[in-house]
């Protein structure tokens, strides 16, 4: 049987990957929580005879019972139960607009600000993130794309696209990402923080970004990091590994960094790689 969790951000689009999966015949249901999946789980691949694939969606909205997630997948495990997880995710802005355009509260914020109920979720879901098999961005895809992508993986088998690249921009002075591989320090670049009118912008900026790369170094470092991790990937990716983190890191993490990572991010999603990004600080005080 195959038996897939599908899980991710709020609004990053599990509602429309469920209704997708119902079309490709999977038995579907939402909402399930997690203390119920090793009997859900018994019940299926007992009694369901004629169900020969499911999907379930987990998520925060089972509130303190979602915390029990990964005590129920180990019992699965213990079970002999085989399962694939399948997780969505988006850009901030993008989720963002997603609640503003549907007037809906975020479930981890109801009363407050969907950017705190944003991140709150990132932390929760972060651990279940790295131990997804199939890691979509919904960032830049339709709802045509998004069942394009989904039938690629559960019709041709396409596993997690092979490989994901999680480029993370973040100041020093919060702290390097905990979960970082590869850490770059772009601190050496003309910083945009001394310039009066780009101070209270971020790397997102198309003025931060062109003072920023409009410096030779800024793009001699640039070609060379890219060429060093189109070098890596494949290594990386031979070892087993489903996910490559790539940090890189200035000062406060709002210009230098983030105008980096954004190139290549680019450069990653214009080479059709299964890349993310996050931009950890950029909205903190520098």
């Amino acid at each position: 049987m195959e038996f897939v969790i599908v899980t991710g951000l709020s609004g990053a689009g599990k509602s429309q990957a469920i209704k997708v999966m119902e079309d490709l015949g999977f038995y579907c249901m939402d909402n399930l929580p997690p203390s119920l999946l090793p009997k859900f789980a018994e019940l299926c691949y007992q009694t369901m005879n004629d169900v020969k694939k499911v999907a379930l969606v987990v998520d925060i909205r089972g509130g303190e019972f979602f915390d029990d997630l990964f005590e129920n997948l180990s019992k699965l495990k213990n079970y002999g139960y085989n399962y694939k997880i399948m997780f969505l995710d988006a850009e901030d802005k993008v989720l963002i607009n997603r609640y503003k355009e549907h007037r809906r509260p975020h479930p981890l914020s109801p009363n407050g600000q969907i950017t705190v109920g944003i991140e709150e979720e990132r932390k929760r879901l972060e651990d279940i993130r790295k131990r997804s098999d199939y890691l979509i961005d919904t960032t830049d895809l339709s709802i045509k794309m998004l069942k394009e992508k989904i039938k690629k993986i559960f019709m041709e088998g396409e596993k997690k696209d092979n490989f994901t690249i999680s480029v993370i921009s973040f100041g020093f002075k919060h702290g390097i990402p905990l979960d970082a591989d590869l850490v770059f320090d772009v601190r050496f670049l003309p910083n945009p923080h001394y310039i009066d009118e780009l101070r209270d912008f971020t790397g997102n900026n198309k003025e931060v970004r062109d003072y920023v790369m409009n410096y030779k170094q800024s793009q001699d470092f640039l070609q060379k990091l890219i060429d060093m991790i189109t070098f890596l990937i494949p290594y990386y990716s031979q070892e087993g590994k489903s996910q490559l983190v790539i940090a890189i890191g200035c000062t406060g993490g709002k210009h230098r960094s983030v105008t980096i990572a954004n190139e290549l991010y680019r450069y990653l999603k214009n080479g059709n790689y299964n890349a993310v990004i996050n931009h950890r600080d950029s909205e903190l005080k520098v």
